[in-house]
């Protein structure tokens, strides 16, 4: 059976498939054309997939005996499911792994935004840093203030915890319901969106991307927001209407924005990169040696099941085998 693998991914989960099948991998630096992902898929049995490539229906219809898709990522919003589901495929994904890697990222950017750290890095390596001043690069408290949480799943719940170490006050916001149990055990409130933007000196979105959830936070929410709120992404970059964004930024509508993801990835909106009062991270959400070793191994181990004719242990379309 062949397996064609989207990029190279860690050797713990290439090691594992190239034991069992005939394995091609594409290692180019740009995101696969579709026509390239067409031309690589057209014979395979399975495709080893990351959050770059976009499985629709067109490059579905192209594969003569695919069986299962592995998504080396939690989300799988790059892959038309649905149609998947229709055509007798199996999609699969990595989740629980990149938990508490994602959440210390997002408290990374809200580290750096806040205490103006990239900043600071680039006036000392352009050699601007003559003294210490009492009004140099003024940054913005984290203990004591309100975090609000859009997305209170594993990592936002995550996300929750670490607060605790700053004694900040938790809101979150999401549509599915969470015990008093665990609002308890992270000490957090549920409000409704705008209540959180309003109230939250810091807003960390850790949502799924959905149609619902698409531009969430747009013009109007944005304008919510405190003056001094800053504002972190390390879930889908569309969550967010960059447009909307960039002009909330260079108007000083918010303080400050540090993203990790981007709406049409890898390409930023005009003028983002211009902005100081943002941090800007290449997807950087699962990237330690450990987490992405570990989730390299699940999308293999996902791929050998389905092609064992065996149940993936992390199948995301269940009811496939109702069909």
């Amino acid at each position: 059976m062949k397996v064609f693998v989207v990029d190279v991914i860690p050797e713990v989960g290439l090691d594992k498939i190239k034991e069992k099948f005939d394995v091609s991998i594409c290692d180019q630096p740009e995101i696969l054309s579709k026509a390239e992902l067409i031309k690589n898929v057209s014979d395979v049995d399975a495709i080893v997939s990351t959050v770059n490539e976009a499985i629709d229906k067109e490059v579905i219809d192209s594969c003569k005996k695919l069986k299962v898709i592995a998504n080396m990522a939690v989300g799988y919003n790059n892959i038309d499911v649905e149609y998947a589901t229709q055509k007798g495929i199996m999609v699969t994904n990595t989740p629980g792994v990149l938990t508490d890697t994602t959440a210390d990222l997002a408290w990374s950017l809200l580290m750096a935004i806040s205490r103006r750290i990239v900043e600071g890095d680039s006036l000392v390596r352009a050699g601007k840093y003559k003294k210490w001043r009492p009004r140099m690069l003024l940054g913005t408290d984290i203990h004591g203030k309100t975090i609000g949480v859009v997305g209170f799943g594993r990592i936002g719940q995550q996300v929750a915890k670490r607060a605790s170490g700053f004694d900040m006050k938790v809101l979150y916001y999401d549509i599915v319901p969470i015990s008093a149990e665990i609002e308890k055990k992270y000490n957090a409130a549920r409000v409704e969106l705008d209540t959180l933007l309003k109230e939250s000196d810091y807003i960390t979105l850790h949502t799924l991307l959905t149609k619902e959830t698409r531009h969430l936070i747009n013009e109007q929410r944005l304008a919510l927001m405190k003056s001094s709120a800053y504002l972190i992404n390390a879930s889908r970059g569309p969550v967010i209407d960059e447009v909307a964004l960039i002009k909330a930024l260079q108007n000083k509508q918010i303080a400050g924005a540090a993203l990790d993801v981007f709406e049409n990835e890898p390409a930023l909106s005009p003028g983002l990169a211009e902005l100081e009062n943002v941090v800007l991270l290449p997807h950087l959400g699962s990237a330690t040696e450990e987490t992405r070793n570990k989730m390299a191994e699940m999308a293999a181990d996902n791929a050998i099941a389905a092609l064992s004719g065996e149940t993936p242990p992390n199948l995301v379309n269940k009811d496939l085998n109702k069909k």
